[in-house]
Formats: C-alpha cells, structure tokens, sequence
C-alpha cells in the first residue's frame, strides 16, 4: 500500500513538474527585467510615490512609539482619515501573509523591488488561461501577452502600485469563476473568494469596477452555454456558490469597504455641499465628481490605434529635442523650437505612454473573430468594445453621459481611459484561442479566406499605409496645439516652417513604430505558415510564437521603464523625502499643534512637506470634499483668516534672490479657542461666502442646524483660557476653563464618522464651525476635554472580517483536502 501511495505522489510530482518548471521561469523573467538595479539596491524614482512620500508620516510615528494603529493622520490637509491612504486593519495580517507567501515575498523575500508585481501578473493570467483548459505553454503565451502590454509596465514606472496589484488577482478571480461554471463548485469557490478577497484588500475598487462588467458578460455567456446544453441546474448551483464567494471577500474586506464607502460620501467623490447648496438641497451633496474632471483623461478614437503600433501618437509626454536622432533632419535654424514641443500630441493632458497589447496579438484577436467557436468569445468581444468605448470618454459623450448618469459609483472614478486595462485582458484571451484553433486545424483557418483578408487588412495592412503615409490617418497635432498654430500663423507666417517640420517629425515617429508593428505581424505569420505546410512541430511553434511576442513587448516596455530609471536608494530618499534647513529650523518649534503651507512646492499636489510637518497641503485624489472647497474657494485666493482659524504657524516661501525662506504668522489661533459671537447662516454657500469676511478668533459661523444641535442661537463674551495637554492623531487632550457657557472651536478637520468628545468624562456633541472645523458647547467652570476618533464601526467590522476569513480557511482546506482523501482512499481500495 506504501509503495502505491509513494507511486501516486511520484506519478504527480512529474505531471506538476512542467507548471513548476513554468513558474520559476515567470520568477526568472521578473527578475531579470529588473535587472541589474534589482541585485544593486538601486530604487525608482515614482513622481506619484514621491508626491505622497510624506502621508501620514505622524501615524506611522505614533505607531512605532506606541504600537497603536491610528486611523486618522494629521499630516495634511489639515487632518483626514486613513481609510483611503494606507488601511491597515489588523484582521486582514493573515490575509497579508497569503498574499506575499504567493508572490514570494513570504517567509523569504525571493523577489525584491517590483519583480513580485510582475511574477503576480505572470502567474494570475497562466492560472486563468489553464481554467480555459489550455495547454501550459499556450497559457504561458497568454501570460506573456498580458502581464507584458504597455500600460502594466507604465504603471509601475507611475508609481500605481495599488492598481496593478488589483489588476494582478483580477485573472485567477475569473479562472476561480470559469472553475465553477464548468462544475468545479468547490474549488472554484475558494479560488474565487480567495483571489477577489485579494483583490478588495488591495484597495482599488475602480479596477474591479471595471472588470465586473467583463464579468457579467461571462456570466451570459455561461448562461447561454447552460440554456443550450439544458445544464440550467449546474448554472444556479454555479451562480449561488460564486455569489457565496464574492459576499466571502466582501466580508473579509468588510472593515476597508465599509469605510471606504462611509469616507466617500464626504469626499470629492461624494460632490459639494456647496453644490447641493446651490440646488437647493440643503446639506447634501450631490452625488459624484465633476464630469469635466471624471473625462480629462479620455482616449482619442484614433488613438486606439496605439493597441497595434505603440507611437502613433508619439508614446509618452516629452520633448522632442530629448532624442537626438529625431532631430538628425530638422534645419538647425529650427531646433531650437521643434525641440520644445511634445512628442505626444493626443488630447490627453500628458501620458506616460500608450496602451499597447502586441501587433500580432491583435491580428490573432481579430482573427478570433471568426473563427473562435465559444459563447465565450462574445463576452469577449463585448468586454473590448465596452472597454474602448468607454475609455473615449468626452469623445463619445453620451455613453459617458448614460454610464456616469446611471450606473452606480462610475461617475466616482476619474482618468476614464484606464478602462482599457479589460481590453488589455481580453485581447489576448481571445487571442490565444485563436492561436489554438489555428494549432489544431491550420489548413481549415488558412481556408477561411473573409477571416484573413480582414485581419490581414486591420492589421498589417494599417501598419503599411501607416508606414507609408501616416498623414492619411493623422494631423500630428492636439487640439490645443492647432489653435496655438493657428493664432501663432496669423501674427508670424514664417511660424509654418516649424509647423512642417513637426509634422514631419511626428510622422516619422509613427511611420517606424509602424514598420515594427508590421515587421512582428510578418515573422510571425511566417512562423504559423511553416507550420501549416507540416516544416514546424507544434511546440516549435508555440515557442517561436511566444519569443517574438516576448521581445516585441519587452522592447516597447523598456522604452518606458528601463534600468536608466533606478538610481542610488538613498537619492530616492533625499528626493522623496527632502529635509531642507527650512524644515530643520521649523522643526525647533516643539509645540504639539502648529501647521505649515508651503507654498514652494505645489501646495496641494506635494505630500514632502507633510514628511516633517503638519501640513495644510499635501497630495490625494481622495481629499475631505468641505476641505477642497476650502482651498478652492479661501486657501488659494490668499484668505489670512481662513490660514488662522487653520493654525498655520509657518509659511514656507521660495524666491530667486532669496532662495527658500519661511516667515512666521502670530495671529494663528493654536489648537482651539472660545468665541464671542456666532453667525448663523442658512447654507453652505451663505457659510462658505461668510468665510470671506470674518475674524474666527471672535467669531464662529455656523448653519442653522448645527446651532440647533447645541442649543445656540448667539455667543457670548467672558473670560477664559485653552491648554492643549496631548495631541496625538487619533487624540487630543485639552484643559479649558470659561466663566459662562461659550462656544469652543478646535482647529480641527471636522468629519461626521467616528470621533468622540467627553468633557470631564462626560459625551458632549461636536458640530461643524467655519464651514470645516470641530466645535463643541462647553459649560461654565474648569474641565477636561478628551477628543477621541475611535470609530465603533471598525470593531464590528474587524468582527465580520475575521468570520469571514474562517469561512473561507475552512473552504480552502476542504477544497485541498477532500482530493487528497479521495485519491488515497481510492489507492488503499485497489
């Protein structure tokens, strides 16, 4: 009996060995691609990453010195928080461990720098393409074709971590899903909690937005398939233990989610109050970012093009005189200015480079057009044209319009063009079956002569007229750029020598790429023609196949993130995290609450400043919606009171004479303070234009229903005093004593969720002052104030998330272990 279960092990260990073999190549090739700054301890400079590298600077000092987790930073804008900036609730440590046990960073560190987030994105989609029942080295093509397309490269250049995290457990999630549908319950249920559990916890819900719309096109289609088999019963079961799995990762992400959705009603995503205000609906926001905002990233039409040949609008944002070679042919009289205009000219306000899936991967997804014979194919097709529609945005204003008008939470994700990351999967899923089916019947493909001819012509044969005469499909010029040209000609008409000369720049950089494009769709039709007349085995094929789309897409890829990027660990340092004199001398002022608006940075796009100080700035897409009014409306029109009611201490300043300097501002009001007066107003926008006009060292504006809440209907003047005694992120102490009840006003960010007051042990109210600020009524007499945010929230849905994770602990151990008792059952028997 021994001998047959040693048999059995041995018998599995070489059927395992090639998906072994398979993965270490995935670890092989991330690595390499980092190389040699990964082996060298040399870093990438994000700008993204740098523009954040102070956030929440105070919370992570508060928990190396106490060991308590604070959800609520006060290092910029004024205080907001933590929930969209970087959660970490303890429930979710074990899932952590998982999650780097499989991108082998747990126990040991395998892969450093970024090299994981590339071997997740190789191995996700391998997994993916294996639940499609495909060979191991056709999945490793597909593999190749996804975790490779420009856009995933661009990202981690970007600093976008967190998205293509998401992105990475996005494929094993609809492999857990494909498992189910073909009656695998079990281990497509934990394969799919556990990978969508992953996906929510690495906290970019727009890119598992988007894909849920890939997902319900599947689903169709997996309910058309069940309709014509008449297999309705192995679809409801399918269906029920897959919506099992996803109220599992729900669950498991229940204390991110919750809050997260909480945050966002107050948020820029959740609209203005001075919106509503203006609607008329008073104190409600409508609902939603601005759709100007939501679409400034939109996707030309034409330059979806970039999907086949990667510079047709030129790549990524940067001058042109930055590569000598295209200058080689531009009259030296006219260097000078064609030199200073932008490699790119799309209407997209700057990129970092465009989407490219592979030239031959989009003649082999066309072809797949015809002659793919599988439900799935249309939720395929129907995935890629909703992606591209959708990521033109402006350009295609009314299905905008109906997706940002109608379907929930779309209208609170901006940079619409990032939809193409579907397309991204599913270009070369139905690309890679298109290969299959050419594989298995070659000579029935070739006779197919409509499905060629079309993907020849929407294929290599834009590549040729592209190549050839690139003008017959491009202007090489933005929008913007054309009515600069156009008021630029009319002053100056020796202007349209430049203009030529532009052109024929830009049409040289796109007439190259697209005889690359053409000359990868070329070998390797090639390679598929050997194939069919019987000179090529198969695996000679696919290997060929797979080493020309590798080297098409590195090449492209390296154009964008290279080893030129990383530089010495401890230059990322000094630029991420620069400590000037300035900041050193500030430093001196030991006071527990002052803040600081530097203004030699950009205020509000710039988290450095929030490194050393507390900061009336800093940088997030996500801030407190009463706060941008703030800025927008009091803080960028210079408003001094408005910097008081702030506490803002410090002013750090830049000039060219007298290089960085900072002035001190004595009237900021410290950490809290009592009023004599109130004005009472009907509205945000009556409070906001209040603001405008004001001393808050006196005066305190408040809407009618937070006066009502408080009892108040006017303030009073008396003697009294204000001693901050702690301040931490999550607490603040005060002791204050006042001769009549009076109105106190903290100098705090007020948000509606979570935090507490007690005055001498005893709960008070806090309501909304000056349009952003804390307050509360105190009594007459000396007290003590404790100030607390310690949402109650937060424990019940630590709860659900650890219920949860033994739900699917339980899932996972019965999904490896009934197997294993089966077979070893089924052994012992023969």
């Amino acid at each position: 009996m021994e001998q047959k279960i040693s048999s059995l092990w041995q018998s599995r260990l070489r059927t395992a060995l090639p998906t072994i073999v398979i993965v270490a190549l995935f670890a092989l090739i991330s690595l390499v691609y980092f190389s040699p700054a990964v082996f060298e301890g040399r870093e990438l400079f994000q700008q993204d990453v740098a523009g954040a590298s102070g956030t929440a600077q105070d919370v992570r000092d508060h928990y190396d010195a106490t060991g308590e987790t604070s959800y609520w930073t006060n290092s910029l804008f004024g205080g907001m928080p933590m929930y969209q900036i970087s959660p970490s609730y303890p429930s979710l440590s074990t899932l952590k461990h998982a999650q780097d046990l499989y991108t082998l960073q747990w126990p040991l560190s395998l892969l450093p720098s970024y090299s994981w987030l590339l071997f997740a994105m190789l191995v996700g989609f391998f997994v993916f393409m294996r639940s499609l029942s495909l060979g191991r080295w056709t999945a490793m093509l597909g593999a190749v074709m996804w975790a490779f397309s420009s856009y995933f490269i661009i990202l981690i250049d970007a600093g976008h971590i967190w998205k293509l995290t998401v992105l990475a457990f996005i494929p094993p999630t609809i492999a857990g899903i494909v498992w189910t549908y073909r009656g695998r319950y079990l281990l497509g249920g934990v394969v799919t909690a556990f990978f969508a559990t992953l996906q929510l916890m690495s906290n970019h819900i727009q890119m598992s937005y988007y894909f849920a719309f890939l997902i319900v096109f599947i689903l169709i289609a997996f309910l058309v398939e069940a309709l014509r088999e008449k297999q309705v019963k192995r679809f409801l079961i399918a269906t029920a233990v897959t919506a099992a799995a996803g109220l599992i990762s729900i669950g498991a992400n229940s204390s991110n989610l919750y809050h997260t959705y909480e945050y966002t009603q107050e948020t820029m995503r959740g609209g203005s109050a001075l919106n509503a205000s203006a609607s008329g609906v008073a104190n409600k926001s409508v609902g939603g970012l601005d759709k100007a905002y939501i679409t400034q990233w939109s996707y030309g039409k034409a330059e979806t093009l970039t999907l086949l040949i990667p510079n047709t609008y030129g790549g990524a944002t940067g001058y042109i005189g930055s590569n000598p070679e295209l200058m080689q042919d531009v009259p030296l009289p006219l260097r000078q200015y064609v030199g200073q205009m932008n490699q790119y000219w799309g209407d997209q306000p700057f990129t970092s480079g465009p989407v490219y899936v592979g030239a031959f991967v989009m003649f082999l997804f066309i072809l797949g057009l015809f002659i793919v014979r599988t439900p799935l194919k249309w939720a395929l097709v129907a995935g890629t044209a909703l992606s591209v529609a959708l990521s033109w945005g402006h350009n295609m204003m009314w299905l905008t319009d109906l997706f940002i008008d109608y379907f929930p939470l779309y209208n609170k994700f901006r940079t619409v063009s990032s939809i193409l990351v579907v397309a991204e999967f599913t270009i070369p899923t139905l690309a890679v079956l298109a290969l299959v089916e050419f594989i298995r019947r070659p000579k029935a493909v070739l006779a197919e002569r409509v499905a060629l001819i079309t993907s020849l012509s929407l294929t290599a044969g834009i590549c040729l007229v592209v190549a050839l005469a690139p003008s017959a499909f491009f202007g090489f010029l933005s929008a913007q750029e054309n009515e600069m040209f156009r008021a630029a000609l009319l002053d100056n008409p020796a202007v349209s020598e430049v203009l030529t000369q532009l052109k024929y720049v830009r049409a040289s950089i796109a007439s190259a790429d697209a005889w690359r494009s053409l000359l990868v769709i070329v070998l390797s039709l090639g390679v598929c023609y050997i194939y069919s007349i019987g000179k090529l085995s198969k695996a000679a094929t696919l290997g060929l196949i797979i080493g020309i789309t590798f080297v098409d897409l590195w090449l492209v890829d390296k154009r964008y993130l290279n080893d030129g990027k990383f530089i010495d660990f401890k230059q990322v340092e000094l630029q991420a995290r620069p400590v000037t004199d300035v900041d050193r001398a500030i430093a001196q002022d030991t006071d527990p609450h002052y803040r600081v608006l530097n203004t030699s940075v950009g205020t509000f796009q710039d988290a450095t400043t929030s490194y050393m100080h507390r900061s009336v700035g800093g940088y997030h897409a996500a801030k407190l919606s009463r706060y941008q009014d703030l800025i927008e409306h009091q803080i960028s029109q210079g408003n001094r009171a408005v910097l008081n009611m702030l506490d803002v201490r410090y002013i750090i300043s830049a000039d060219q004479k007298a290089g960085l300097f900072y002035t001190r501002n004595h009237e900021a009001l410290g950490a809290a303070w009592f009023v004599d007066s109130l004005r009472i107003v009907e509205s945000a926008s009556a409070e906001m234009s209040t603001l405008d006009d004001f001393d808050p060292a006196t005066t305190a504006i408040l809407e009618q229903e937070q006066a009502k809440a408080l009892g108040l209907s006017s303030g009073q003047a008396g003697q009294s005093s204000v001693r901050l005694l702690s301040y931490q992120p999550n607490k603040a102490s005060y002791e204050v004593s006042t001769d009549r009840e009076r109105l106190l006003v903290f100098s705090e960010i007020y948000y509606p969720h979570g935090w507490s007051l007690t005055i001498d042990g005893e709960p008070a109210e806090i309501v909304r002052a000056n349009y952003a600020l804390r307050a509360a009524k105190v009594p007459a007499g000396a007290h003590r104030l404790e100030m607390t945010f310690d949402p109650k929230s937060i424990h019940i849905t630590e709860w659900i998330s650890i219920t949860a994770q033994l739900l699917l602990l339980l899932g996972a151990i019965l999904a490896i272990g009934l197997p294993l008792w089966r077979r070893s059952r089924a052994t012992t028997e023969q």
